[in-house]
């Protein structure tokens, strides 16, 4: 398939550097704030598969950058597959490929309605706490200092299948406390407003406390499956979440061919 020629100019509110570059660690490289933005709006779909990017003179005025700098930063999203170059026609957001991790889950709310089930987030608590011994090892921060803090309870026909205890780190994402989280999962509102480069999955198998075996609607002594998952940007961290399921509802796995990449059906 060909590219679409369209060309994507920067909007009016977007001349000077990308919004949120100011919370970017302040050794972060030039080269590397232009690939985060187009990363970003690849990532949010803003840009997709096939569109045009802007040329690199318009790049170099927006970011107020050097040419050298710009070209390295297409040139190494280009060989990380997020672009394709085209000699004297422009660059390219690249044709989707499947994304393999370690572990690969699929969002929940898409899996349940997949079924042709019905999904529910009831949120128990958004709130910021300050952060204990483990939680500011974590998330890079020091004992007591501020964090968010949330726990939802995700059901499948009013089910609870998933318990979700998320913490980030608010000067990543600001205005995660504010947000309504019956509208839009925690994990795709961080998705959709933190480009994160790192993420790590545990998984252990676990009993539960006695207000986890309540939220879950599940006995004491029933097995539990627990996801750690972390995300930086940068080797900054920007959340931990331990998500919980119950053994006898919910099995955690992936199906992966020799090249690396996952199966889909």
């Amino acid at each position: 398939m060909n590219p679409k020629l369209h060309l994507l100019r920067p909007a009016a509110h977007e001349t000077g550097p990308p919004a949120g570059a100011d919370r970017l660690p302040p050794n972060v490289a030039r080269y590397q704030q232009v690939k985060d933005f187009v990363a970003r709006k690849i990532q949010d779909g803003t840009w997709k598969a096939g569109d045009r990017l802007p040329s690199e003179s318009e790049l170099v005025a927006q970011f107020g950058l050097s040419r050298m700098t710009v070209n390295r930063a297409l040139r190494e999203l280009a060989e990380q597959g997020r672009i394709k170059r085209i000699g004297g026609v422009g660059s390219f957001v690249a044709d989707d490929k499947p994304q393999a991790n370690l572990l690969q889950i699929a969002r929940l709310p898409d899996d349940i309605r997949r079924r042709g089930h019905d999904y529910q987030c009831r949120v128990v608590t958004v709130e910021r706490i300050s952060a204990s011994l483990d939680i500011a090892s974590a998330l890079g921060l020091h004992t007591g200092e501020s964090v968010f803090h949330s726990v939802c309870v995700h059901l499948e026909d009013g089910v609870p299948m998933q318990l979700e205890d998320r913490y980030v780190n608010p000067r990543m994402a600001p205005t995660f406390g504010q947000q309504d989280f019956t509208l839009e999962q925690p994990s795709d509102f961080l998705v959709r407003t933190v480009l994160f480069d790192q993420m790590e999955h545990v998984v252990d198998a676990v009993l539960p406390t006695r207000e986890q075996a309540e939220l879950l609607q599940m006995e004491l002594h029933q097995p539990g499956l627990l996801l750690t998952r972390r995300t930086w940007i940068h080797e900054e961290p920007i959340t931990i979440v331990r998500c919980l399921h119950p053994g006898m509802r919910y099995r955690l796995g992936s199906r992966f061919r020799t090249d690396g990449n996952a199966v889909t059906s």
